[in-house]
């Protein structure tokens, strides 16, 4: 099994995908107009609209009340990207701060309040740990 991609499911697919295009430099891929993806080396990001839940089961999904989930990004320089960020993000959780499994993160909110964590392993521990994905 692999794991390949994560979904976040919004009413505004278009404000969404935009913000992730600016936080993550990537460019998405769009199927049509409720669905678009931004893909990794590793894993893509799909976000799609709440007009396409009820083709996997009506009500199963519901926009902008996730209180459980992070959505992470393995960056080069996590410092580098909160001054990138800064003055367009609205909602940092935290400041980049030096976790004790060894990575330094940065923790914000997207537009619809989902968490995203950038970070970068700075221990050697943890820089052998992401070591071939980096």
């Amino acid at each position: 099994m692999n794991f390949v991609s994560i979904r976040i499911i919004t009413r505004d697919v278009a404000r969404l995908v935009a913000f992730y295009e600016r936080v993550t430099g990537l460019k998405a891929a769009w199927a049509n107009d409720d669905f678009a993806e931004l893909s990794t080396p590793t894993a893509t990001l799909a976000i799609a609209s709440t007009r396409t839940v009820p083709l996997f089961a009506p009500g199963s999904a519901r926009p902008a009340e996730n209180h459980s989930v992070i959505t992470e990004f393995l960056v080069a320089d996590v410092d580098a990207v909160h001054k990138n960020l800064t003055g367009y993000v609205t909602d940092f959780v935290t400041e980049p701060t030096t976790m004790p499994w060894g990575n330094r993160s940065l923790l914000l909110r997207d537009p619809d309040g989902n968490l995203i964590n950038f970070f970068t392993p700075v221990t050697p521990e943890a820089k052998r740990k992401f070591a071939a994905t980096m």
